[in-house]
């Protein structure tokens, strides 16, 4: 079995690298909603209440379930939760930037 090196973690969990940027993509906006969510420092209920969604969803966005959300849906919450969400796209065979 031969030793394979990754650049990120989806590169390594994900079948295609599509799948990979769409992961990561989704992780990265969970983590920062989660972060805005512990910031209001208030109650689970008032918490999804002011995202829209209901109190089982928001325990599978605080616990990190990935998979139980599509990026389409992340994006809204975004919104909900008065984040911008910017989004830069880069040439790879210009740019370090994958």
């Amino acid at each position: 079995m031969a030793n394979e090196c990754f650049d990120d973690i989806w590169d390594a969990l994900e079948d295609t690298p599509e799948e990979a940027v769409n992961m990561r993509l989704r992780s990265q906006l969970m983590r920062k909603l989660v972060e805005r969510v512990r910031s209001w420092d208030i109650s689970q209920k008032e918490a999804a209440k002011r995202l829209g969604i209901t109190q089982p969803r928001l325990n599978n966005l605080l616990a990190g379930k990935v998979s139980a959300f599509s990026l389409d849906a992340l994006v809204k919450l975004t919104v909900s939760a008065h984040l911008v969400l910017k989004v830069e796209v880069f040439d790879e065979e210009l740019s370090d930037h994958a």
